[in-house]
């Protein structure tokens, strides 16, 4: 490109001095030439570019962190003569985002696509856009650029682990009774009919009782009287910490053969919390347990216990934008929500705090005659204070579960041997919270 331009101004300089000094004809002729070739590259340009186009489309629009994102990109050269060459730039603000290309020789009426795939290292939303292409001359005397504006959003969900085996609460309530409270899920405790509303499963309908009243009525259904899972997530913004993370590159070999690289959560007390949280629910939810969540960062964000893909995936996209900025403590957060768990219930409380308000939570957890589980971060791994071991004493004297997780320890293996730390005295105890009192 900067050879051709500096050909091109050899050309009018030396036609124009040559032929204002020697009035020889080849020097008018150099002139000629660089004034044709600076219009004949001008039109070239333009036409190319009102016939350029791109379009951008993804399978998928929700993804978890460590996985690959494709994204299939078509480029148009709908002018009838050739483009030297057309420029892709990627303005996604994805990191590690590919999808930038130099395509060569595209021919006119054609098109070229390629298939960019992008490794997902943070969670959040991040717009699929907006995309520039550009086009010019051989010689790089003239640039046409436009920019596509994005039309989809990506959402990155928290990475989840695979959890082999974790501590289930109970399956019944003492008693046995029904809960008398509305499901959305279709149970075996039927609770009367209503009249049909937009957005109601059509399997609900009532058929019998539709004909008779002229009008549509779907069943209603109560709770059945399986224990709850809940989870905790504390976000209180002066508990979390992070130390310094080093990036390493991608390898290429991922890039080319589809090959998913090792990715290792930041060494952020936050980021293990939301995935923890995630695979928690996750595993739960493949139990066809009722989950349900609550956390207080920027926004007190509660999801009422159900089962189900659609409640998993509430719960995931709400992790991922959680922020630790929030001010209220796990203690607070409990002692606002826990009033509505039924007994029996298991609360998994995620936090990193070493403050005695873990203390207070769990307390106020067992009055209430529901099982607590503490999945403590130990600060210090993650760049805090010292102080875990004690608040773990403290926990194992109330018999209740905890699992310490550090800094780059393996989830899946952590979060899987819960139970190993405790005798079946005490877990009998601890499934039996009415024995503790």
């Amino acid at each position: 490109m900067k050879a051709g331009r500096i050909f091109v101004a050899l050309l009018l300089t030396v036609g124009a001095v040559g032929a204002l000094v020697t009035e020889a004809a080849i020097y008018s002729r150099f002139l000629y030439l660089g004034v044709l070739l600076i219009v004949g590259f001008w039109v070239w340009t333009y036409w190319v570019a009102r016939g350029m186009g791109l379009s951008r489309s993804a399978r998928i629009q929700r993804a978890n962190v460590g996985d690959f994102f494709e994204e299939h990109f078509e480029v148009v050269n709908g002018s009838r003569i050739l483009a030297p060459w057309i420029e892709v730039f990627n303005q996604s603000n994805i990191p590690y985002v590919s999808g930038s290309r130099l395509l060569t020789l595209v021919p006119g009426r054609q098109k070229r696509t390629y298939l960019a795939r992008s490794w997902l290292t943070r969670r959040g939303a991040f717009v699929l856009g907006p995309t520039r292409i550009s086009t010019g001359d051989p010689f790089g005397l003239f640039r046409s650029s436009k920019e596509i504006a994005s039309t989809q959003t990506l959402i990155v969900l928290p990475m989840l682990f695979e959890i082999k085996n974790f501590s289930l609460p109970p399956g019944l309530l003492p008693g046995g009774q029904v809960i008398r409270r509305k499901s959305s899920d279709i149970t075996p405790h039927a609770a009367g009919v209503r009249e049909y509303v937009h957005g109601d499963a059509m399997k609900r309908i009532h058929w019998p009782t539709s004909i008779r009243r002229n009008q549509l009525m779907v069943k209603e259904f109560e709770q059945d009287p399986q224990a709850e899972v809940w989870l905790y997530l504390d976000s209180q913004s002066d508990v979390h910490h992070e130390k310094p993370q080093q990036h390493d590159p991608i390898p290429v070999e991922s890039i080319f053969f589809g090959r998913r690289p090792e990715f290792k959560l930041p060494p952020s007390s936050l980021e293990y919390s939301i995935s923890i949280t995630a695979s928690l629910a996750h595993y739960f939810i493949a139990q066809r347990r009722a989950v349900g969540y609550a956390s207080a960062g920027q926004a007190f964000t509660v999801h009422h216990a159900e089962r189900g893909e659609r409640q998993e995936g509430k719960i995931l996209e709400t992790l991922a934008f959680v922020e630790a900025n929030g001010d209220l403590s796990i203690a607070a957060l409990v002692a606002a929500q826990a009033s509505q768990l039924p007994q029996g219930s298991t609360a998994i409380l995620v936090t990193p705090s070493i403050r005695p308000d873990i203390l207070q939570a769990v307390d106020d957890l067992q009055r209430r005659y529901l099982r607590p589980v503490v999945i403590l971060l130990n600060a210090e791994t993650f760049g805090g204070l010292r102080g875990a071991d004690k608040i773990v004493r403290s926990l194992r004297e109330r018999r209740v579960p905890v699992c310490v997780i550090t800094c780059d320890a393996d989830l899946t293996q952590a979060l899987s041997e819960l139970t190993t730390n405790f005798s079946s005295q005490e877990m009998h105890k601890w499934q039996n919270p009415a024995l503790s009192h």
